[in-house]
């Protein structure tokens, strides 16, 4: 039996996260004989984990504050998990693994993969809170084998900053999608049109400006169905109350699906995906995966979702933070003839076939990993 380490730590912020968006990645290192153990805080998606192959273990900690003293004790949670488990490489996701998880690693003499997926809230504005992450991510990635980043804009940013030394720092198409389970489902045909917005229920993620381009539709007189699906009062400053909802609800401006495990099922029930974000995206996983499903899309000509719809190809961009440039995209395509939104969907299943199939982003970390343990 071979003595090399073979065990990879995959950390992220959520048991959710791993289930929804490292499946792939987690089958792909258990199939090329790696042990895995995933850790995160328990949640009720949990026990999915254990069913990919792989060993979950619970580490609590807190989430969204900045509470110096948690974010101590987290460090010192991880740093006890990883003198235990001892694995050859740690792989970070989220913001808090990418920080105190690398700084943990580092102390043990663990290699370490980082993947910031998006810079969020913290980097939309400069702030107090802003420096104070860019010097805890200069201090975490300066030892790391390698950090990935799913847009140039994000890269090119951290290189400029100083706050990841450019040989470490490279590009990943997004996190990926799975093309085998995300596929074309032809378009109904059937009027009206159902727009749908997949997010978390955030002021960021151009929720606000979906509902008033929705209003302003409805007021020219255009007929069609707006749909919201996704948490909703989750804890974020930015956060749309039930009772916002509720609100929108009764003036009959949107309808809200609630939460679902079944995303796809949503995307193939609608005819349009659309994603207003201003919100410091890495790349929107819902607009991969609509594009997959060829679906048309609309979304903010801002970083992170530019990178998925090529204007006018595969869908249309609008400027952020514009509800009438939103609601005159959504009329655009509202105007356009059954078969070129569905020449358009197709479009973007092709652009995802060539460039954001999760098997290039699997074979890339499985590729730095090997040159990582030699």
């Amino acid at each position: 039996m071979s003595s090399i380490n073979r065990k990879i730590l995959v950390a992220a912020n959520a048991t959710w996260n791993l289930v929804n968006f490292r499946v792939g990645l987690i089958r792909g290192l258990v199939a090329a004989g790696y042990e895995v153990v995933a850790v995160a805080p328990s949640d009720e998606y949990a026990p999915q984990l254990t069913e990919l192959g792989c060993r979950y273990v619970p580490l609590s900690m807190d989430n969204k504050g900045t509470h110096p003293g948690r974010d101590l004790l987290f460090f010192l949670r991880f740093l006890r998990l990883l003198r235990k488990e001892s694995p050859a490489i740690c792989l970070g996701y989220t913001i808090k693994l990418n920080i105190y998880g690398s700084l943990a690693a580092h102390a043990r003499g663990i290699p370490v993969i980082n993947t910031i997926e998006g810079l969020g809230a913290v980097f939309m504005q400069k702030t107090w809170l802003t420096h104070l992450v860019s010097r805890l991510y200069r201090m975490s990635l300066l030892r790391s084998s390698k950090a990935y980043f799913l847009n140039d804009e994000d890269m090119a940013l951290f290189i400029d900053d100083g706050l990841v030394p450019k040989p470490v720092a490279d590009r990943l198409p997004g996190i990926g999608v799975d093309l085998d389970r995300f596929t074309p489902v032809p378009l109904s045909g059937k009027t009206p049109l159902r727009f749908l917005l997949i997010a978390r229920m955030l002021w960021d993620k151009g929720v606000g400006e979906f509902v008033e381009a929705a209003r302003i539709l409805k007021k020219q007189g255009l007929d069609a169905n707006f749909c919201l699906l996704g948490f909703l009062d989750v804890q974020n400053p930015a956060a749309i109350s039930r009772q916002q909802m509720d609100e929108w609800i009764a003036e009959g401006v949107i309808h809200y699906l609630g939460v679902s495990d079944n995303v796809a099922e949503e995307i193939a029930q609608a005819d349009c995906i659309v994603l207003p974000s201003y919100y410091r995206e890495g790349t929107p996983r819902t607009l991969l995966e609509a594009a997959a499903m060829a679906r048309p899309i609309v979304t903010t000509d801002s970083v992170g979702c530019r990178d998925v719809v090529d204007d006018g190809v595969n869908g249309y961009l609008c400027k952020p933070r514009d509800a009438v440039d939103l609601a005159d995209k959504i009329s655009k395509m509202v105007a356009l003839s059954h078969s070129k939104r569905t020449a358009m969907g197709l479009r973007g299943r092709e652009k995802m076939e060539r460039e954001f199939d999760e098997k290039i982003v699997i074979k890339k970390y499985l590729t730095v990993i090997e040159e990582v343990l030699g």
